[in-house]
């Protein structure tokens, strides 16, 4: 009987010896591993922390932004307060200005406009006028098709394709949330492309969310 207990009691040892350099050479192999993918392994149940959209909306740049109708500037001349003032493209893309009245903007960045600007202030009634101009609100995109809440939308800078939807009250049951069709501002083409975060909306467009085939 004694003879068993020692048998099982070797047998229990050699086993949980075993199974100790089991785990040592497992390290060493993750150790390795790690090395030579040149940092260190993702810890178990982290592998897909990471988002499967990154957003890459960065805002929008005013030296290379396009005016149009609709956008809401804030028209500043140094020294002239009764120049100043807030102003909207109107539908024909102009500005209407104190003193120098209609003044192209649609179609052009700020810059442009801004010596737009400058140069009918020179055109009689100042002599070096200092002007600096900056949009307060971008125009407002369109978003139609299968969203709970079709229609115009203020814009905001940065914006992406789930965030139109979020604004038009998401996905009606019959969406296709893979994809979107957006007409530029300014296109007469629609584009077809990923409904993700990394399809970005710009001021003026029109979204098409259509309806998925059964």
């Amino acid at each position: 009987m004694r003879s068993i207990v020692r048998s099982v009691a070797r047998f229990a040892l050699t086993a949980a010896c075993l199974g100790l350099l089991a785990g040592v050479f497992s390290a060493a192999a993750y150790s390795q591993n790690a090395n030579a993918a040149g940092g260190t392994l993702p810890a178990a149940g982290n592998a897909s922390s990471a988002p499967a959209h990154a957003a890459s909306a960065s805002p929008i740049s005013d030296d290379n932004y396009h005016l149009g109708t609709g956008d809401k500037l804030r028209v500043t001349v140094y020294g002239e307060t009764d120049l100043s003032g807030e102003f909207q493209v109107n539908g024909s893309g102009q500005v209407q200005l104190p003193l120098v009245g209609q003044v192209k903007a649609a179609g052009l960045t700020v810059n442009e406009f801004v010596a737009q600007v400058i140069h009918a202030l020179k055109d009689g009634y100042l002599k070096d006028p200092k002007v600096s101009v900056e949009v307060l609100n971008y125009r407002p995109f369109y978003i139609m098709g299968e969203v709970n809440k079709p229609g115009e939308y203020p814009y905001e800078n940065g914006l992406n394709v789930l965030g139109a939807v979020a604004l038009a009250g998401g996905y009606t049951y019959r969406a296709d949330d893979g994809v979107v069709y957006i007409r530029r501002a300014g296109s007469n083409k629609e584009e077809h492309m990923p409904a993700d975060a990394n399809t970005r909306v710009y001021p003026g467009d029109s979204i098409r969310v259509p309806e998925r085939i059964f």
